[in-house]
């Protein structure tokens, strides 16, 4: 390994934890991080995870599930980049459990983590800047041939741009927040992708050394146009709401 690579890197030294981690992106997202020199921490669902020492699997396993998001705080408090990438696409099926399920899984569960995480940085009061990204895929402003997922990738990326906003408004930067942006890549929930994990993990890592909130990976030209501009109308209603209030 190029050790200059590593100097050069923003991951190295990181503590890093991937929910999703036993899927396609979540294994190329822990090899590609552990090539930057970071210490990478698999969250999973999965009750078969694969402990081989390889270079996609993480330097360490932790099993949890949904709706028990509490039970991570001792976790989450020792780690400096939280990568939110579990999800659940019920594809065609509409009825009253899987819209559950989808709720919970792909919005209400990245909610909880994500204030669970600022609260571990806020109570450690050791000024540390905390980094959490959260996979809200391009379903979020297009339509992705699963209609409960739409709405579910929608509610999660709404609920993260107010979570944004607020964060400007205070000027706080304890907590760094990134939305990743994807587009139809190979894996469990949607199989007929046409990107590889491996190419989108790169190329999220690449675009994560910079400073940019909007991290998109995505074949589809008009997602590079609209997202910015959603984000920026949602952003701007937010603050305007708030200075409606204020008076």
């Amino acid at each position: 390994m190029d050790k200059s690579l590593l100097k050069n890197s923003k991951f190295q030294g990181l503590r890093i934890a991937i929910t999703g981690a036993n899927g396609s992106l979540g294994k190329s997202l822990t090899q590609e991080l552990k090539k930057k020199g970071a210490y990478v921490v698999g969250l999973t669902h999965s009750k078969n995870n694969n402990f081989n020492n390889d270079e996609r699997s993480p330097d360490n396993w932790i099993s949890w599930s949904c709706g028990k998001e509490d039970e991570l705080s001792s976790i989450l408090a020792n780690i400096d980049l939280l990568i939110l990438n579990h999800g659940f696409n019920p594809k065609e099926i509409i009825d009253f459990n899987e819209i559950n399920k989808a709720i919970e899984i792909n919005a209400l569960s990245h909610w909880k983590l994500i204030k669970i995480f600022e609260e571990s940085g806020i109570n450690n009061n050791e000024n540390i800047k905390k980094e959490i990204w959260i996979n809200t895929s391009e379903a979020e402003i297009q339509i992705a041939f699963s209609p409960v997922y739409e709405i579910t990738k929608r509610l999660i990326g709404e609920l993260v741009s107010l979570k944004k906003s607020k964060l400007l408004i205070k000027k706080n930067n304890y907590l760094i927040i990134k939305k990743l942006i994807l587009g139809p890549f190979k894996s469990k929930l949607n199989p007929q992708g046409i990107l590889t994990p491996e190419f989108v993990a790169k190329r999220i890592i690449k675009k994560a050394e910079k400073a940019d909130y909007l991290i998109i990976v995505t074949p589809n030209p008009i997602t590079y146009l609209l997202m910015p501009i959603v984000e920026s109308i949602r952003i701007s209603y937010s603050r305007f709401i708030k200075s409606v209030y204020s008076k």
